[in-house]
């Protein structure tokens, strides 16, 4: 058997630009969050229950190469690097992880971080298990390994209500960074690691990566005729709207398709809309 820990790096700590919001990679903030480091020691625990192998697949650009050498000393058979630019969608990262767990690792159990660092929008294990065509739980508190293959986990749900799930093999986990505490590798695995050929594959970069924002987000200005009236009392009722007439809140219940044009004829009573 094998596990597979997914690990992303990203900016941990990055620069934002007061004025307009830019953001800006800082030096030597990147690294793996709190929950990969987690996903990367519950691999291990797995794998040491099971006696099977374990590796690590990174989405990211050259420097992610320092961290991989460093979760390989402390116990990692095999580490892999896609070559991917940070800011790519979930989408993009799924698809260039999966080729290598299916073709080059054959992964029966894969772990993820429940979020990045960067979008954290915790769909890249939701992607992958979709492309896999394995058993999913996210959101894990805790997970202890059964009979070979087989996993009992707790999953966090709303209301601070509690799940408990069995799945098998072929599965993919999302763990929180509070459910394990990676374990520090020794000074030797340290030294020889430096040493250590990174396996590279290409990555699928999204055409539709988002651009970094330049200037905060401002909604289109309303053209509204200039109020009339003798006196400024007037005029500033008329700008308020104190004395305007309003349509009380309404529950309306329509098929989809007329619910969407309710909501288009709103937007353009409301003057949103041309």
């Amino acid at each position: 058997m094998l596990v597979a820990a997914c690990v992303k790096w990203a900016e941990l700590r990055p620069v934002v630009d007061p004025v307009h919001g830019t953001v800006h990679p800082a030096p030597r903030s990147a690294g793996w969050s709190s929950a990969d480091r987690s996903a990367v020691e519950v691999a291990l625990e797995l794998a040491e229950v099971w006696g099977a192998e374990v590796a690590v697949v990174c989405a990211g650009p050259v420097a992610a190469e320092v961290g991989l050498r460093d979760l390989h000393a402390v116990g990692i058979s095999r580490v892999i690097r896609v070559d991917l630019e940070p800011g790519q969608p979930s989408e993009a990262v799924a698809a260039s992880l999966a080729p290598i767990l299916t073709n080059q690792l054959g992964a029966d159990v894969v772990v993820c971080g429940d979020y990045s660092a960067d979008r954290g929008s915790g769909s890249v294990p939701v992607y992958l298990a979709h492309h896999l065509g394995a058993a999913q739980a996210m959101g894990l508190l805790k997970v202890t390994a059964s009979a070979a293959g087989e996993v009992s986990a707790v999953r966090r749900l709303d209301g601070g209500r509690r799940e408990d799930v069995t799945l098998k093999a072929p599965a993919v986990l999302s763990v929180e960074g509070a459910v394990a505490t990676l374990r520090r590798a020794s000074l030797g695995s340290t030294l020889a690691a430096n040493t250590l050929t990174i396996e590279t594959y290409p990555g699928r970069s999204s055409a539709h990566a988002e651009l970094p924002r330049t200037e905060p987000w401002r909604p289109r200005t309303r053209f509204l005729p200039a109020p009339s009236g003798e006196s400024a009392l007037d005029r500033v009722v008329q700008l308020t709207g104190a004395l305007v007439e309003r349509t009380p809140p309404r529950l309306v219940e329509l098929d989809p398709p007329a619910a969407a044009q309710a909501i288009v004829d709103q937007l353009r009573t409301w003057g949103y809309l041309d």
